[in-house]
């Protein structure tokens, strides 16, 4: 995919105008779902995550709206999704999301929300672990013993002279 990894539930996003990032809370409904066999952690971001997708649902101080003593908590509300993967529509009627999305803010009018993280992690199952290959995995790991192969114990005499 051209346009960067693809985003998913966990993934870190930050505001241009605020203090801290936030992490990306999926609340579309779809059953897409990406790095991971169960499907139940990683939902794919979609272009129809509006509103407050966030946990917190805040970046920190908003820099756009000051007050005398500082400025105003951010309230974040997505109006919009821009520069997400067109040429994939997932069932929900969204396009997938990628790192290189923005969202738009209201207060700021222009897409200010970037994607840090697109959120996606590896996790081996247990069916890759059987399928790997022992001379990949002796170059990886030299100082674990191969499956199947018990290691010699060795005995040490001391001798007290």
């Amino acid at each position: 995919m051209s346009s960067g990894k693809i985003v998913c539930q966990g993934a870190m996003c930050e505001c241009q105008y605020g203090d801290f990032p936030d992490t990306l809370k999926v609340v579309s409904k779809h059953k897409e779902y990406v790095n991971e066999t169960d499907g139940s952690e990683k939902m794919i971001a979609t272009s129809m995550d509006i509103g407050q997708p966030f946990e917190k649902k805040t970046f920190g101080q908003c820099k756009l709206q000051p007050t005398p003593g500082g400025y105003k908590p951010c309230q974040i509300q997505v109006t919009e999704w821009k520069d997400f993967y067109e040429k994939v529509t997932l069932s929900n009627g969204g396009n997938v999301l990628t790192e290189k999305s923005k969202a738009v803010c209201p207060i700021a009018g222009a897409p200010c929300i970037s994607i840090t993280f697109h959120g996606q992690t590896a996790s081996p199952t247990s069916r890759q672990t059987e399928e790997k290959d022992e001379e990949t995995h002796a170059m990886l790991n030299p100082f674990a013993a191969p499956p199947g192969k018990q290691e010699k114990k060795v005995k040490h005499h001391i001798s007290a002279e």
